[in-house]
């Protein structure tokens, strides 16, 4: 292993671009994007119909650092509590995915009063890692010792990279912000340049890759580009995962802006498509399946109750009979033919005190990109 790559101290944002290596990339993208966005601003309840995909962008960013949680796990845990049949060792796991779900929740509220800005990333980092792994790190509060990324146990000298010194991290800060909003020749460049400046200063001792793409989908909401902050990249950055750390450490190393900037929106690209096609598919489940409700279940709760099954696709009977907001006597009654027709998979079989828990299996595997439920 040779010298640790450190921060390119002096050299954000960059003077330079190579503008001809990125223009054709412009155009996919900005058009990608706004097809996704079309898409969702046409979405009614998207907040709600597209639930299962908050979920699995949270399970996978988390990933990326680490975590063994899957979806599964996480909305089981959720709807089960301490009931779920989950492994112990994971639920440390499904707390951060919480977290992290909380804190863009959190996000969205406060981008209807504040920009996006040093203030607010604090404010979601405090979240992120309440009660969780980096609980004890200064939570909310930008650090004031080095950090470094290497391997658990590795010394300073051998790691990977080193970010900012401590002592410039506040100054470094304030011209990220600053940066964050001026203006730009595109926007779409302005965002891949903000999230590698930001996980180059690694500004917070834990938490630094989450809040990295936490902020990916809220500048695109803070910057109009998005009506809501469901742009899912993790996806992309987790099966690509050994080329995004070569591209953002050749930005110190090498001062290979455009390299990262051309990843960049060849993921946004790729995964706008994707998201724009996944959603698609849950929409017309969603259409497919109002009708076979209605006329299975006979009832005037029915669309309430399939839109209960998109928000919470995998719940416990009490969930159900409690959150449908249907009449007790009715949801009990709309359950058995959901399960007895199959729309719904059986997890767990209830038993004394303990209530049955039930999967939407295919929303998840939709969600999923595979048959896994």
């Amino acid at each position: 292993m040779g010298s640790p790559v450190s921060y390119h101290t002096g050299k954000f944002p960059p003077p330079d671009l190579d503008w001809p290596r990125l223009i054709p990339l412009l155009g996919p993208a900005s058009a990608a994007l706004a097809r996704y966005d079309g898409l969702l601003s046409a979405t009614p309840n998207a907040a709600i119909l597209l639930s299962p995909m908050t979920t699995r962008e949270a399970v996978l960013s988390s990933k990326i650092e680490g975590t063994q949680a899957t979806m599964g796990e996480v909305l089981e845990y959720e709807a089960a509590g301490a009931g779920a049949a989950i492994d112990p060792r994971k639920e440390a796991d499904i707390e951060e995915v919480l977290n992290y779900r909380k804190a863009m929740r959190q996000a969205e509220e406060m981008l209807k009063a504040l920009p996006l800005c040093n203030r607010l990333i604090q404010q979601l980092h405090g979240t992120l890692v309440s009660g969780v792994r980096g609980h004890d790190k200064a939570p909310g509060h930008f650090r004031t010792i080095q950090n470094y990324i290497a391997p658990p146990g590795t010394p300073i000298e051998k790691a990977r990279f080193i970010p900012i010194a401590p002592e410039l991290l506040p100054d470094g800060m304030t011209r990220w912000e600053k940066y964050l909003h001026e203006g730009a020749p595109d926007r779409l460049v302005q965002l891949a340049i903000v999230h590698a400046e930001f996980e180059s200063l690694h500004p917070f001792l834990d938490g630094n890759g989450r809040i990295g793409r936490m902020i990916l989908p809220l500048f695109l909401l803070d910057r109009k580009l998005l009506h809501a902050p469901m742009f899912y990249l993790s996806e992309y950055l987790e099966a690509n995962r050994q080329e995004y750390y070569e591209r953002l450490l050749a930005i110190s190393s090498n001062d290979d802006w455009t390299g990262w900037c051309r990843f960049f929106l060849e993921a946004l690209t790729r995964q706008a498509s994707q998201n724009e096609a996944k959603v698609r598919q849950i929409l017309d489940l969603y259409q497919r399946r109002k009708e076979w409700m209605v006329n299975k279940t006979h009832s005037q709760h029915a669309i309430r109750a399939l839109d209960f099954l998109f928000a919470s696709p995998i719940f416990t009977s009490t969930n159900f009979i409690k959150g449908a907001k249907i009449p007790a006597a009715t949801a009990r009654r709309i359950l058995t033919v959901l399960s007895n027709r199959r729309l719904l998979r059986r997890l767990r079989t209830g038993r004394g005190q303990r209530p049955a828990t039930f999967a939407f299996a295919e929303l998840l595997n939709i969600t999923e990109g595979s048959r896994t439920f």
